[in-house]
């Protein structure tokens, strides 16, 4: 579960306390901005999904009840957006997102042009594979971690990974995908 400070500061905030929202959003804020930069992988486009996070997070943290840790809950908000923003595009298709838009921190564009392949072969797998994956190997959650946040089984999450590697290993190498 949370650490005593963080529930002090989500029931301050949930009882209005703007500036408790605000240290909660701070302190959690990098968290919400990696996972929504692991999702798309380009900087201002996870700036919007973390903003639409910090929204949603405002405008729903009544519900969170304690039941679970306040970091799977927030995974499951940003997820939720991750997602609604993903469905916006798709109906905005736009220009290819150039290079210069990685995060600094990649050292190697490649290795970044690799994952963003690697994202979109899971997409097309079907529903709910890109945020397992993302989940349980960018994040480093349990099957059970991620099938709370998910809302399904661990059972459902361990197929998932599974089907996920049996999938990838009968498709074509990536390299040779995009030449």
């Amino acid at each position: 579960m949370d650490d005593p400070q963080t529930t002090v500061l989500i029931r301050r905030a949930q009882d209005g306390n703007a500036s408790a929202f605000g240290e909660l959003v701070d302190s959690h804020y990098d968290t919400i901005y990696r996972f929504a930069w692991k999702w798309c992988r380009h900087r201002a486009n996870a700036e919007d999904i973390a903003q639409q996070a910090c929204i949603k997070l405002a405008a729903s943290l009544a519900q969170f009840r304690f039941e679970a840790a306040f970091t799977s809950w927030l995974y499951r908000l940003v997820v939720s957006c991750a997602q609604d923003w993903q469905r916006s595009q798709q109906r905005h298709l736009h220009a290819e997102l150039s290079g210069d838009e990685l995060q600094p921190d990649d050292s190697r564009t490649e290795d970044a042009i690799y994952i963003g392949q690697l994202l979109e072969q899971l997409e097309s797998l079907g529903e709910g594979m890109k945020e397992t994956a993302l989940l349980v190997h960018a994040e480093g959650l349990s099957h059970a971690e991620a099938g709370a946040i998910l809302g399904v089984s661990e059972s459902t999450i361990s197929w998932r990974v599974h089907t996920m590697r049996k999938q990838l290993q009968r498709r074509e190498p990536l390299a040779s995908i995009h030449a």
